[in-house]
């Protein structure tokens, strides 16, 4: 991963696909794993400056979060994600005591440089520095100003379309002594409407699917970031830990493989011969990072395309997915760049998860054992219409490949708009089951 400097100075390439990449790396980084390190607090005070150059005008789709947006706003956010875990103590395993000493510091400046974005005229801007400033205000030196920001938090932030946006303004408006029962409510009313819809839209003999399905795409799109501020406080106070009587699953094991002498249709790739890859959720896999065009996807594989897909989009081409079958990979794009990379079971990389196999497994030793390993709270756990496991934490989904008599594993890495298997993947992924 590139040094700290060399991020910052990427962080206004002119290229976007390293613009993209700049920030995801500046990111996990200097606040990988929620933690503070000795680079995290500079870093946070050399980017709130940066925040009024032009060049942060330039939009673009993120690694961490739905939708496209500003430079501006995504650097917003960076910087509410600081502002939260500069929140937590030591005892949470947020790094050294003198890391989080000099990010505490650092609030009451950032609080200063945010402020006049809080009125942008760009929504998304505002709201992302709504949502910082009211995580800066967990400051004991910057409570005065609480009642300033107050009720823009609940007009703004409190109704946004991004639910993290709203569990952002419910936290801390009950921080404030403000009365949150009627946001609550609403929100509990918001999801409950949506699962309704859901479950009368993926049931293809109901009589109300077609107009559940219409009334999902009027829904404004939910970009919140895939795990919410604050989860850490979540898990820690209220864990899901596994039944005591069920043991933890042993790990899953890929298949042997074929024999060297066997080149037929369903031949399985040996362990020797499979490359090793390992992801970052959210980020990318292997040498592959979510962002990516076609062309620095061939030239990281080393590979031209096979088999491309494109459908119409006004009087333009769309890229749907091309498939590299030399590397045994699928890549899935939207807008033009790479957003799903699908691993094919029988000749894909092995893709390891905590040394664990992924790729060319039996489907449902990798289910039980990620579900066993992930401690799952609400929501990090989907199934598709298909009933494959979609792993919301991880941004990884299992589905099976065909491999003659038997069924293999084929993983999924994801963005977080792509979580949605059934709408998001062209017909032409779901035939290789």
């Amino acid at each position: 991963m590139p040094d700290t400097p060399d991020i910052l100075a990427m962080v206004f390439a002119a290229d976007p696909g390293r613009r993209v990449r700049a920030v995801g790396d500046l990111y996990r980084l200097l606040l990988n794993q929620e933690k503070m390190f000795p680079a995290t607090a500079p870093a946070a005070l050399v980017l709130a400056r940066l925040l009024d150059d032009p060049r942060a005008l330039a939009e673009d789709r993120w690694e961490r979060r739905a939708g496209r947006r500003s430079l501006r706003a995504e650097l917003l956010n960076w910087l509410a994600s600081f502002a939260d875990i500069a929140r937590l103590e030591v005892e949470d395993g947020v790094g050294r005591a003198q890391d989080l000493a000099a990010a505490r510091a650092a609030r009451p400046i950032l609080h200063d440089r945010i402020a006049d974005f809080c009125d942008a005229d760009d929504p998304l801007v505002r709201e992302a520095a709504l949502a910082a400033t009211a995580l800066l205000l967990a400051d004991p030196a910057l409570a005065s100003s609480v009642p300033r920001y107050a009720p823009a938090v609940r007009e703004v932030l409190a109704v946004s379309a991004d639910s993290c946006y709203r569990w952002i303004a419910r936290e801390r408006l009950a921080a404030w002594g403000e009365d949150v029962t009627g946001l609550v409510t609403a929100e509990e009313e918001r999801r409950a409407a949506l699962d309704r819809a859901h479950a009368l839209a993926d049931d293809p003999f109901g009589q109300d699917q077609e107009r559940a399905i219409r009334w999902l795409e009027e829904q404004p799109e939910d970009t919140a970031a895939p795990e919410r501020l604050g989860h850490r406080r979540e898990v820690r106070t209220a864990p899901i830990p596994a039944a005591p009587h069920e043991p933890a699953p042993e790990p899953p094991v890929a298949a042997p493989g074929s024999e060297a002498a066997y080149c037929g249709p369903w031949r399985i790739a040996r362990e020797e011969e499979r490359p090793e890859w390992t992801f970052t959720p959210y980020a990318g896999v292997g040498p592959l990072h979510f962002g990516m065009t076609l062309e620095e996807i061939a030239s990281a594989l080393g590979e031209g395309p096979a088999v491309s897909s494109c459908s119409p989009q006004g009087e333009e081409q769309q890229l749907n997915y091309a498939d590299f079958t030399e590397s045994g990979i699928r890549a899935l794009f939207h807008d033009g760049r790479l957003g799903c990379v699908a691993v094919d079971a029988l000749a894909g990389p092995q893709v390891r998860l905590d040394a664990a196999p992924l790729t060319g497994c039996t489907p449902s030793h990798v289910e039980d054992w990620l579900v066993h390993r992930t401690a799952l709270r609400p929501g990090s756990l989907a199934y598709s219409p298909a009933a494959d496991p979609v792993f919301v934490d991880l941004g990884l989904a299992i589905r099976p490949q065909r491999a003659g008599d038997v069924v293999l594993t084929r993983p999924l890495f994801l963005l977080h708009d792509w979580l949605d298997l059934w709408h998001s993947l062209p017909s032409e992924e779901w035939n290789c089951s």
